[in-house]
């Protein structure tokens, strides 16, 4: 069995010491040495909320990922990414601080877990889960072109104001990336039937242990979250 724990970077620096190794090894696997949603500062951010997939058996994560409440003092890695290619995310991010937003970033997942949609699917469905109790009320990302039509399912949209058509190159030449905006993080009315249940239920419990099912295989989930 799995769990998919969520908790705030600045209260547990062992598993995020455990997730920024296997994102590094993830990013190196594919060629990438360096890009800002590995940097480490995040973890003295209170504002960084980590999700996490661990082994019930012994402890191990095979993935995670983050959600960056924005504020003044850490720029938002997004920003980070491609304020050099396009200096408007800035401003277009900006607009939204007053009303809270963020973004989910740095999500990975190691291969033993590839085709469980653990990775993608099941750490976003917490990420969303989330929402309401940081008071975000909007949330950006940066897609990968494999992923794009999952954050589409998850209700977010294409930021056409931003690179070409909201796409830039990065973290290197030869790797597209999807600015992508949701708009309304709360109440998800884009998000697909199935999701949003599945998302409301888990904003619901604090601990919920699901039987996920995902192309055919199931998996058990045991969702957690140390987040007030």
């Amino acid at each position: 069995m799995f769990k998919l724990i969520a908790f705030k970077a600045i209260n547990d620096p062992v598993r995020c010491a455990k997730f920024i190794e296997g994102h590094r090894q993830v990013l190196e696997s594919i060629g990438v040495k360096k890009v800002t949603s590995a940097k480490e500062d995040w973890v003295h951010n209170p504002d960084v909320i980590v999700v996490i997939v661990e082994s019930d058996e012994d402890g191990k994560v095979y993935g995670g990922a983050r959600i960056h409440k924005a504020n003044r003092d850490f720029p938002l890695p997004m920003v980070e990414a491609i304020e050099e290619l396009d200096s408007s995310i800035k401003d277009v991010i900006n607009k939204d601080l007053d009303a809270g937003t963020g973004e989910v970033c740095g999500l990975w997942n190691s291969r033993q877990i590839t085709g469980l949609g653990i990775g993608a699917i099941f750490m976003s469905k917490a990420c969303l889960a989330l929402t309401p109790k940081l008071g975000l009320n909007s949330l950006y990302a940066l897609f990968a072109p494999t992923t794009v039509k999952l954050g589409l399912m998850m209700g977010y949209e294409i930021l056409t104001q931003v690179g070409n058509n909201g796409t830039f190159y990065y973290p290197k030449l030869d790797l597209i990336a999807t600015a992508m905006k949701l708009h309304d993080a709360i109440n998800l009315p884009l998000t697909s039937d199935e999701l949003r249940e599945s998302i409301f239920k888990i904003r619901e419990n604090k601990r919920l242990l699901i039987n996920e099912e995902y192309r055919g295989r199931e998996v058990i989930l045991e969702y957690t979250s140390y987040i007030e």
